[in-house]
């Protein structure tokens, strides 16, 4: 009478138990994917928020007690906030450009409001490539510990319902598992089942029909849970984006003249052996833009051309290159000069990509300049030097730049002071064709002139002659 209020008392424990993990994988595998992880700019923005409101108080209550009558500013639109004119200090006038993509190539744009999260679902295996390790791992192992567990489970219940439990040690009776007296039994003999590592002491007979089906469903499961899980560990393991970290860009762009043209450059490298096979480069403007309608595009995204229509955006890259942009009339910087530089809030971003010789896998590295980056009247110090046999390259000066003679106009501006120069040098040519016609014209006239007054001569001598 006493055995079955002890079974009771089992399975309420070991259901209670599964209940328990059941509930902790849930929540560990819904923060894995979707983190709540607040910005940290969510607090500055509440923090500079909340001085603000101090601020407009103060400012309303220094207006009541001067006159009775209060006057409400108009709600404008941020960009419009901004474009209005401000008595600002020096300080305040500096303000810090937000980057569109860091130095190390990451985005920094934070994606949020995402209501259609089950998205992330329909592609898991991406989704567990794009968490970070600690939570990938964490999932790999809850995947393989839930499964053992699931198994485990069912294979002490086939044991139960068939009486196996009642005839621990009974040598006549044939149990569906040998030497299974137990859920940890049961337990470890689903991870032998799905690991096949086969301890031989516990083993499944031939008198359980449930259980050969089991064993069916438990190794087809197993293996596409192997197939699953090692992929995604492996592709994780071999993202190309780690084969970026060793293609660097020079930490600053320069602008200095090239054949006699203004040219914005900057240096990309590959610190390995392999090489980058197809490597492409390319560049893009980054800057708030305001059109003729009126309409405000934030971030607007301009080409950089660095070569595509000749063939230059495609690199051989096996030592350092100087990448070139020459300022023309399409270019975004024709009207830029040094002076208005430091003024201009914009950001050049640009993208390094090809295979990955070693593996065949796309590779992608990205950097970016913004205004205080960008070096009016450098050059890049050269890296490059022949030694006996082979050539050396120096990545201790891969950074420096040297200043050297640049004008400080714009590209524009050293247009129309070239075809100034050009004028007078036409006007010259003409004037001395028209001087030339004018002194033929004068001598033509004085010949004349001698002429006749050699025949007036003539004429007065043969009169006094006759006389």
């Amino acid at each position: 009478m006493n055995v079955l209020p002890s079974h009771c008392h089992l399975h309420s424990g070991v259901f209670l138990f599964l209940y328990y993990i059941y509930i902790y994988i849930y929540i560990c595998f819904s923060f894995c994917l979707f983190p709540q992880e607040k910005p940290q700019r969510e607090t500055e923005m509440a923090k500079l928020t909340e001085s603000m409101t101090n601020v407009l108080e103060e400012d309303s209550m220094e207006q009541d007690i001067e006159s009775p009558v209060t006057i409400h500013q108009p709600k404008l639109p941020k960009q419009a906030r901004e474009d209005l004119p401000k008595n600002i200090s020096k300080e305040c006038a500096k303000r810090k450009i937000q980057r569109y993509v860091r130095k190390d190539g990451k985005c920094n744009v934070h994606h949020g409001n995402v209501r259609e999260t089950y998205r992330y679902l329909t592609d898991i295996f991406t989704t567990l490539v794009d968490l970070k390790w600690r939570f990938n791992l964490l999932i790999f192992v809850m995947v393989y510990t839930v499964t053992w567990l699931f198994f485990g489970m069912i294979w002490w219940l086939i044991a139960y319902m068939r009486g196996d439990m009642d005839h621990i040690g009974d040598s006549t009776w044939t149990p569906c598992v040998s030497n299974l007296n137990g859920f940890v039994s049961a337990f470890l003999f689903s991870i032998e089942t799905e690991t096949t590592i086969g301890y031989g002491y516990r083993v499944i007979t031939d008198k359980c029909p449930e259980g050969i089906i089991l064993l069916l469903v438990q190794s087809v499961l197993g293996s596409i849970v192997n197939a699953f899980m090692v992929g995604c560990m492996f592709v994780k393991i071999s993202q190309p984006k780690k084969r970026a970290e060793t293609l660097v860009f020079s930490t600053n762009a320069v602008i200095s003249m090239r054949d006699g043209k203004l040219c914005l450059m900057f240096r990309v490298g590959d610190l390995r052996n392999s090489h980058i096979v197809e490597a492409s480069i390319r560049a893009k403007l980054i800057k708030s833009k305001q059109t003729k309608e009126g309409e405000f595009i934030p971030l607007n995204q301009t080409d950089i051309n660095v070569g595509y229509y000749t063939g230059d955006d495609r690199l051989f890259l096996v030592s350092p290159l100087i990448i070139s942009h020459e300022i023309n009339q399409q270019s975004p910087f024709w009207e830029i000069s040094k002076a208005q530089l430091p003024k201009e809030e914009l950001e050049i971003v640009v993208i390094l990509e090809g295979m990955v010789e070693a593996t065949g896998m796309t590779c992608q590295a990205r950097s970016s300049y913004i205004t205080s980056e960008i070096l009016w009247g450098y050059r890049f110090t050269p890296v490059l030097t022949l030694e006996d046999g082979f050539y050396e390259v120096d990545y201790n000066s891969f950074h420096e730049t040297y200043e050297t003679n640049t004008p400080v106009y714009s590209a524009k501006e050293l247009a129309e002071m070239a075809s100034r120069a050009e004028l007078p040098l036409t006007w010259s040519v003409s004037s001395k064709l028209d001087q030339h016609a004018e002194l033929e014209t004068e001598e033509e006239e004085k010949n004349q002139e001698d002429q006749n007054e050699r025949n007036g001569d003539v004429a007065n001598l043969e009169n006094e002659s006759k006389v």
